[in-house]
């Protein structure tokens, strides 16, 4: 069975999602939680369902690439086969990007290549989708390459954008989504039926 490795920077709901998920269906082995700083809903959540977590804190790493190099070997350590990034908000450099090659996916709150890349994270997102105009919104799961969600699309989700809508409203409908996506994205990447030419990305019934 694969091992996979969640990384998160707050609350953690995306990473609850997989846990329940999984205690479900058991499609994988959740080797550990990775914080990105100390506090976080993220670890309340592993500690309540006896996963283990590590911070790697940017204060703690001042060289990025020290921070990268001592992580890739804590999760080799562990056997971890594939990461997910579920809200996390550090940069992750090149190198450790090819050092878990077409091994890590990251899930967007918009619908790539609309309103993603530097910058958008979180509420800016979606405030960025009302303030635009935008009439449908959503969510993306994606390979992580060097371009900020600029990796080949695994699979996506719409959302309407709805009369009156909020940052904070068109969030929590999104989160629903996420909150099926990922998790179904995770199980597929596990059971092999994620199969990825170039960018051309085939998910297997």
């Amino acid at each position: 069975m694969k091992r996979i490795a969640v990384f998160a920077s707050g609350g953690g709901t995306d990473f609850q999602s997989i846990i329940d998920a999984n205690e479900r269906q058991h499609f994988c082995e959740i080797a550990c939680l990775i914080a990105s700083k100390d506090g976080i809903g993220a670890i309340e959540r592993a500690k309540k369902h006896g996963i283990p977590s590590e911070v790697f804190a940017k204060k703690d790493y001042p060289d990025l690439e020290e921070l990268y190099k001592k992580l890739e070997f804590t999760l080799n350590m562990r056997g971890v086969d594939y990461i997910v990034l579920a809200g996390w908000l550090k940069i992750i450099p090149l190198s450790f990007i090819k050092a878990f090659e077409d091994r890590i996916i990251n899930i967007h709150p918009s619908l790539i290549p609309s309103f993603c890349g530097s910058g958008y994270y979180g509420l800016k997102v979606h405030q960025a989708v009302i303030d635009y105009g935008a009439k449908i919104s959503g969510c993306t799961v994606h390979f992580v390459n060097e371009v900020p969600d600029g990796g080949a699309i695994i699979a996506q989700r719409a959302v309407e954008v709805q009369d009156g809508d909020t940052a904070e409203s068109l969030q929590a409908r999104i989160l629903e989504v996420e909150h099926e996506l990922l998790p179904l994205c995770v199980k597929k990447l596990c059971e092999g039926k994620i199969k990825k030419t170039g960018r051309s990305v085939a998910v297997i019934d």
